[in-house]
């Protein structure tokens, strides 16, 4: 069973976002790392680069496949974990604590289009 946390809004293509303020932590979910297996390489766009909801921020490599990661809101990259570039497996150990990139939120009605965790929940069966 996965873990899913309250408070936090989450994607059909399982981002989640953690809202602090004006700026949003974006990693993947619990039950996607699950489903990815080892993870062995996170691709992560700089620091100060534009995202847009529904769009391609980077990628996830495991051992068994490589998956896009899709932008759950829009914003400006302020941070990235530049933890993972080191120890990308560090997503298998804490999903949620181990967030991919940090975005300052350029519209934050954006969240209203995604999932809180009973939604999330219902959507992959658990």
């Amino acid at each position: 069973m996965s873990k899913i946390i309250e408070g936090l809004y989450y994607s059909e293509s399982h981002e989640y976002v953690r809202v602090e303020g004006e700026f949003g932590y974006i990693g993947i979910t619990d039950h996607a790392q699950h489903e990815l297996g080892n993870v062995v390489y996170v691709d992560m766009p700089e620091v100060d680069d534009e995202v847009t909801a529904g769009e391609d921020f980077g990628a996830v490599e495991s051992t068994k496949a490589a998956s896009d990661l899709i932008c759950p809101v829009s914003g400006t990259v302020v941070e990235v974990n530049e933890a993972l570039e080191d120890e990308p497996g560090l997503i298998n150990k804490d999903a949620f604590e181990n967030w991919i990139i940090k975005v300052q939120l350029s519209d934050k009605g954006e969240l209203d289009n995604l999932m809180d965790a009973a939604g999330y929940k219902a959507m992959i069966g658990e």
